[in-house]
């Protein structure tokens, strides 16, 4: 394992994170870009939002990115009796000692779980996405911060319509990424199979303190063109231009892509954003901030469809 003083910015960065990818490969089969998006959310101190039917293998995907970086995984079912404190957790009263002691919740941890968000209350979900912007909770009296790193990773089922509340569009953009599971494909599904016949270890590549490290590296030494800048803002901006759109991207939008693209340039071995790293997070980042009109979503026209649309419009920097 990668000893913390040797995290330095002249080291193969790009082969280490490959080393992280293949142990994670051991046990999860496909899903490349929902491991990408994830593992760019984590090192850019972001969120993902995962959407997929039940299944897919969400919890162990989460539980085998959790092992590769040593850090502590807990998982949460949203149901509609969810409550506030079976998530940040509650202060009770010991008979025995006649004090009030805090029990705290399973958001005390590094990589959290919350399955099937959209069956927890409105309530439930305010108070964990109130967390997850401020990085920290109030139990009683007192305030706690969450430990570091901190990403909650949230499921949602497409297909569910009864028992649900859906997330307000203000509470979506709390995410930095949307990323889609799809079903794997034959081959994959068959060497899916054929992983439960045997049982693989893994083994960790970095840790909690190395992750910090990591994160402040990227937020310092990569370089953000002025002009790959502008692209994004240009992108970002046609989001609120088209007529397919009732409601377009804000600001936090271009700020997910500047978080994201440097993290994204970092974990491939590079110190400067291009034009490529936007155009392969703009699905990701956009696709829960851009609201279709209802006329054109009758049409079958989906947020992946316009951003399609704004990417073939928006002229990109030459190099």
């Amino acid at each position: 394992m990668v000893e913390i003083d040797t995290i330095e910015r002249d080291r193969d960065i790009k082969a280490l994170f490959a080393q992280l990818y293949d142990e994670i490969h051991k046990v999860i089969i496909g899903v490349d870009e929902v491991i990408e998006h994830i593992l760019i959310a984590l090192f850019s101190n972001g969120h993902v939002l995962l959407e997929s039917v039940p299944g897919m293998g969400k919890t162990l995907l989460s539980k085998s990115i959790a092992s590769t970086l040593e850090c502590e995984f807990k998982r949460v079912q949203g149901t509609p009796d969810l409550k506030t404190t079976d998530i940040i957790g509650e202060v009770y009263y010991d008979k025995e000692t006649g004090e009030q002691k805090i029990i705290k919740g399973p958001i005390f941890t590094n990589i959290l779980l919350m399955d099937e968000l959209n069956r927890a209350p409105p309530k439930t979900q305010s108070a964990l996405l109130e967390a997850m912007e401020e990085r920290m909770v109030t139990i009683g009296d007192k305030t706690y911060s969450l430990p570091q790193p901190f990403i909650v990773l949230a499921t949602q089922n497409p297909l569910e319509q009864r028992g649900v509340f859906p997330l307000p569009e203000a509470q979506k953009d709390r995410f930095l990424f949307k990323s889609v599971i799809e079903y794997p494909t034959l081959e994959e599904e068959m060497m899916i199979a054929k992983s439960k016949l045997y049982e693989e270890k893994l083994h960790p590549v970095f840790n909690p303190a190395e992750i910090l490290i990591i994160q402040k590296d990227i937020k310092e030494s990569v370089i953000m063109p002025d002009s790959i800048l502008e692209y994004i803002v240009k992108i970002v901006q046609a989001t609120r231009n088209r007529r397919e759109v009732r409601a377009g991207a804000g600001p936090r939008a271009t700020i997910a892509f500047m978080m994201a693209t440097k993290t994204r340039a970092f974990l491939n071995g590079r110190n400067e954003v291009n034009v490529t790293d936007v155009r392969k997070l703009a699905h990701p980042i956009l696709r829960h901030r851009i609201v279709v009109s209802p006329e054109y979503a009758e049409m079958g026209t989906t947020p992946d469809y316009v951003i399609n649309k704004i990417l073939d419009s928006v002229e990109s920097p030459q190099y």
